[in-house]
């Protein structure tokens, strides 16, 4: 009987979609609209992303323009922003808002990088609980006989391969934005 992995590679699928989604949250002092995926703003009603409230442009490679679609909730805007306390700073003008992304010290730098870590390593926690749970219907379905205890052993090689390999595609992501951040 061949053992089904395709829970947990979709299980690896998501955490590693889950990672990428966490790290895009950590600015690296170039301008990107996606840090403002996670603000959120009250409006008529109901909680709303900034980008479901107002066109977002990159003026450069350190600013936003930030353009409500009421001019009204400008000032909704830029409160969230600095509540968000994401290090940015803001400034109103006719336009809308222009989010500027300050130049990032060494010291920020190093706690982004241990910030990058740190999901890194709860994205492989993640991992190993569910290698832990699949490891464990395999020798529960040795002990009632649906297996043969090779084929329990080919199971487990197999899914220490995809544990090694969703493991090097969460490692691939986080390096990846550790050199964005180190610049």
């Amino acid at each position: 009987m061949q053992y089904n992995f395709a829970p947990f590679k979709k299980k690896v699928a998501d955490t590693t979609e889950w990672l990428s989604n966490e790290l895009s949250g950590i600015h690296t002092g170039r301008a990107t609209p996606a840090i403002l995926d996670h603000v959120s703003i009250e409006s008529y009603g109901s909680r709303m992303a900034v980008p479901h409230v107002a066109g977002i442009t990159i003026e450069d490679a350190r600013t936003l323009r930030v353009s409500p679609w009421d001019k009204a909730q400008v000032k909704d805007i830029e409160k969230a922003v600095y509540d968000a306390n994401l290090g940015l700073s803001v400034s109103v003008d006719s336009d809308g808002l222009r989010i500027i992304f300050p130049e990032l010290t060494t010291e920020r730098r190093t706690q982004f990088v241990k910030i990058v870590r740190a999901k890194l390593e709860d994205s492989r926690i993640a991992l190993r609980t569910e290698r832990e749970k699949i490891s464990s219907d395999i020798t529960e379905q040795e002990r009632e006989g649906n297996m043969s205890e090779d084929e329990k052993f080919r199971a487990k090689d197999e899914l220490q391969k995809l544990v090694d390999e969703g493991n090097a595609k969460l490692e691939a992501v986080a390096d990846k934005k550790e050199t964005e951040i180190m610049g």
